[in-house]
């Protein structure tokens, strides 16, 4: 299979051209080709617009009899798109363009008979001065009078609209450059005065947080001396009160305990006892005596206290007992 994509194919040495047949083949045989109409047309038949570009299976053959410099000239059939009318064209290499033969019109074909028109004349004038000199002076002549009159037109056009329209050009354009300058620096100076309010807005905002950091800083200067024991910031920490607190809040509440002078007024040591004697049925001088003696024995108690009145009471038992 991939003999077939070469360029050139292997002959043998015993190669014979004049052994293969030829086919026989009609002249005007038709092939199917595929292209695109190559100009604007309308059916005659139904009035369909075909558009240049439109895609056709057409059916090419060879123009018999007709040949322009020995290039042989082909004609194509194609059908309508909507009623399937026939419709032929063929080349034209003379003016490397195509012909409508029969079946529709070609659109838009102003401009080409224009320019027909412009070559006959041309192709016409080009014959009369081939075998005519005073033709080819005259011709020169009207040429250089219709340019002549061309220039005067257009002079009288221009100064016609400098008349109307008195505009100095060169001093717009300077206006214009001094206009822009002028805005290129008053941008500038705003873009200025922008950094420099960004700049103190910067400082302020910098002065703003040193001032809050001085602030900060001042009372961290005055701290309590370090503390003997590491572990007290955790009684603290944790809401845990230390001893001294808790004596602080006890003798608040019961009294102090560990001062000896208080209590060595409130605690009396027993007596010895007496021989029994006949106790009176009314109580004696001496018995209103001894009780008077411990009453002013016994120190009144320095406070209403819960320790006092225990005290007191211990001292009351003793004299009874007495």
């Amino acid at each position: 299979m991939s003999e077939r994509k070469v360029l050139n194919k292997y002959y043998p040495p015993d190669f014979d051209p004049s052994k293969i047949p030829k086919l026989k083949l009609p002249k005007d045989r038709q092939y199917v080709v595929r292209l695109m109409a190559p100009f604007n047309m309308r059916c005659k038949t139904c009035g369909e617009y075909i558009y240049k570009g439109k895609k056709f299976n057409a059916r090419k053959e060879t123009v018999q009899n007709e040949v322009y410099l020995g290039l042989p000239i082909f004609r194509f059939y194609i059908k309508c798109t909507r009623c399937l009318a026939e419709i032929t064209f063929k080349t034209d290499p003379e003016n490397t363009d195509y012909t409508m033969e029969h079946g529709a019109t070609r659109n838009f074909q102003a401009e080409k008979l224009l320019e027909e028109e412009e070559k006959r004349i041309q192709k016409e004038r080009e014959d009369e001065e081939l075998n005519n000199p005073m033709k080819v002076l005259e011709n020169r002549t009207k040429d250089s009078k219709l340019e002549m009159e061309v220039l005067e037109n257009l002079q009288e056009l221009k100064e016609l609209n400098q008349r109307q329209a008195n505009v100095d050009f060169e001093s717009m354009l300077q206006q214009y450059r001094v206009t822009e300058e002028e805005k290129q620096q008053i941008e500038q100076e705003e873009d200025e005065k922008e950094i420099e309010a960004m700049m103190e807005q910067a400082k302020r905002r910098h002065l703003i947080e040193d001032s809050d950091s001085d602030e900060e800083r001042a009372p961290a200067k005055t701290r309590p001396p370090a503390r003997l024991n590491p572990t007290a910031i955790l009684h603290e920490n944790l809401g845990v009160p230390n001893k001294k607190q808790k004596m602080e809040s006890w003798e608040r509440s019961v009294g102090k305990l560990s001062s000896k002078p208080q209590l060595t007024g409130l605690v009396i040591g027993k007596k010895p006892r007496e021989p029994s004697r006949p106790t009176p049925s009314s109580p004696g001088p001496g018995a209103v005596g001894r009780s008077s003696e411990d009453a002013g024995a016994a120190p009144p108690p320095s406070s209403t206290s819960s320790l006092s009145q225990l005290g007191a009471y211990s001292d009351s038992d003793d004299s009874n007992s007495g």
